[in-house]
């Protein structure tokens, strides 16, 4: 049966469309092997293949030159929602994945993976670098369908999630500790190079069967951390230079310049990656046979050229959800040649399953579409469709950074849930792409028909399952002890991050009755005498310190078998009380 079949499509265009495909496939005699390349926080203007002649990226410039370039592709305003999407084929929403941290950022298990397809159809499957999808077992890489796993913590090398490297403070991108199949390696070199080194090695030693590689840059997020090799290339680079740009934000200041000279430079490093890596794939007579997807996860976070695209990461603008989308696949998919229609990563996971001929599981209720039949002109199930877009911490607020595109419109709300019509804005993204005019009031019908959408969207989406439950840790398991649990996944008080008098806490699952070693890790050396809390309602337990530590334990705690919402702290003589940076669960018996 057809894919387009499974996900529920029949008209004539798709069918003809899968037909084509088939064709596209036919000279392919081996299985192909599949690499899907992010970036984290590159923006629309990082390349110089997208017109931007003051960033170096040859080998993409090159790669975007002999690809099908896809110029209206879109993806979450933030990284862990468009993680998900890649990975699942469906909006971030009804994953459990709907934020960056506090919780919000681990997918539920029982989601059906781009990974576990692949291996479940022979692939070797790995993953390399960033994950920021649930750090506990079963949210792992190794427990969603990866066969091997070379990742950080938490959600971006050097934040507090990830505790390994958070107190590397200027250092946390070089020699970072990183896990390989859940054990703890300490590594050598740049970040970027040394998530490249292990895709290579990946490659190398596992030719025999066909590979996916999901190579997963942290770069060029924060903290803009940089070899000086790189940095000096961009060292003279002035405002004068971004002037001369169409499109450039006006006045960059100081701090705006010195954030794109670093993060140029992190581009830089990246694209030489990408190079070494298409290398690899020459010398080893694989690259014919290898589809390469590259992408960005999101817009930029600073204020630097971006085509004209308003607002930045986190913004359901274009700026904020605009990202290039590069296919490459020799002798199936045209070179240089570029597809306007609009499309999302939602589309990505059906797309690398159309061309490695690999059906969708019956049960796994994708909600993209394959991009192939738009290399013929078959469009129309697009055109007729629409993305839907949403950020903000938390669960979506009606109408707060909201949007939906539909047949070349698109309709943005920032604005609140008893707001009419006169509170969004539309715009007609053929003629204004930088959404400069807002044609609301002489479209108030084409509007209505995209908010109605926009509000079956909504409900559909809060009352989704996977929205009705929480995602705990679960402890006393073979898979993995101790559990550590770090901040990225803390619950608690809005803007746990840093903080140490604030409240948080996570939820665990207590596999397995018995005795249980609960330590809690400090962000600073505790100088006052006080008394660590466990509260793990109806237990809780309590050990005193005289100060002069960061790490305090509860040596042994009986837990029973059952769910848990944990709470930790530090009370201080003084009537302080400090949250853990992490905190970790030892089973004992």
């Amino acid at each position: 049966m057809s894919k387009f079949a499974i996900l529920g499509t029949a008209s004539l265009c798709l069918i003809s469309g899968s037909l084509q495909a088939a064709n596209l496939r036919a000279e392919k005699t081996k299985q192909p092997n599949v690499i899907l390349i992010l970036t984290d926080d590159a923006g629309i203007g990082d390349f110089g293949f997208n017109g931007n002649p003051l960033i170096k990226t040859p080998n993409l410039d090159q790669l975007a030159a002999r690809s099908t370039r896809f110029t209206n592709f879109f993806v979450s305003p933030v990284c862990a929602p468009t993680r998900s999407s890649l990975l699942t084929g469906k909006f971030s929403q009804t994953t459990g994945v709907y934020d960056t941290y506090n919780g919000g950022a681990v997918m539920a298990t029982e989601e059906i993976t781009l990974a576990e397809i692949l291996r479940d159809n022979g692939y070797q499957t790995g993953i390399f670098g960033k994950w920021h999808l649930g750090d506990n077992y079963p949210y792992r890489p190794i427990d969603q369908g990866f066969s091997e796993s070379f990742v950080f913590k938490g959600g971006g090398i050097g934040q507090p999630g990830d505790h390994d490297n958070y107190f590397k403070f200027d250092s946390a991108y070089f020699n970072p500790v990183m896990y390989l199949n859940e054990k703890k390696v300490t590594t050598e070199g740049y970040c970027s190079d040394v998530f490249t080194n292990e895709a290579l090695r990946f490659i190398r030693t596992g030719k025999n069967k066909p590979f996916f590689v999901y190579l997963s840059f942290n770069a060029p997020h924060t903290p803009l951390q940089v070899p000086e090799k790189y940095e000096s290339i961009y060292k003279n680079l002035n405002s004068g230079d971004f002037s001369k740009l169409p499109g450039s934000p006006p006045n960059m200041n100081e701090k705006d310049l010195d954030a794109a000279r670093k993060v140029y430079g992190m581009m830089t490093n990246v694209d030489d990656n990408i190079g070494r890596l298409l290398k690899e794939l020459k010398d080893q007579d694989l690259i014919d046979n290898t589809i390469v997807i590259f992408l960005s996860d999101n817009g930029p976070k600073q204020n630097r050229y971006k085509m004209g695209l308003r607002a930045l990461k986190g913004s359901v603008y274009q700026g904020g959800i605009k990202t290039p989308c590069l296919i490459h696949f020799p002798g199936t998919l045209p070179e240089n040649r570029e597809i306007a229609t609009t499309a999302a990563h939602i589309d990505l996971l059906p797309t690398i399953l159309d061309l490695c001929n690999i059906h969708a599981p019956e049960n796994s209720q994708i909600e993209g579409r394959s991009l192939i039949p738009l290399l013929e002109g078959f469009d129309q199930e697009f055109r007729n469709r629409t993305l839907f877009f949403e950020w903000g911490r938390g669960f979506p607020i009606p109408y707060r950074n909201f949007a939906a595109m539909k047949g070349g419109y698109k309709l943005v709300g920032n604005t609140d849930q008893q707001s009419g019509l006169e509170g969004f804005e539309l715009f007609d993204l053929s003629a204004t792409p930088d959404e400069s005019k807002n044609i609301i009031t002489e479209n108030r019908e084409k509007a209505q028909i995209i908010k109605d959408e926009l509000d079956k969207w909504y409900f559909k989406t809060v009352s989704h399952p996977n929205n009705r439950r929480v995602y705990p840790a679960i402890a006393g398991t073979k898979h993995e002890n101790p559990v550590v649990l770090n901040r990225n996944d803390a619950k608690g008080s809005p803007g746990i991050w840093e903080q140490e008098e604030i409240f948080g806490y996570w939820d665990v699952r207590i596999a397995a009755p018995g005795k249980y070693t609960v330590k809690a890790n400090f962000i600073k050396e505790l100088k006052e005498p006080g008394t660590l809390y466990l509260k793990m309602n109806p237990y809780q337990y309590a050990a005193n310190s005289q100060g002069m530590t960061s790490v305090i334990s509860i040596p042994e705690a009986f837990l029973d078998k059952g769910d848990y919402r944990l709470e930790i702290y530090f009370q201080t003589k003084s009537g302080k009380m400090i949250f853990p940076l992490f905190t970790s669960i030892l089973k004992l018996d």
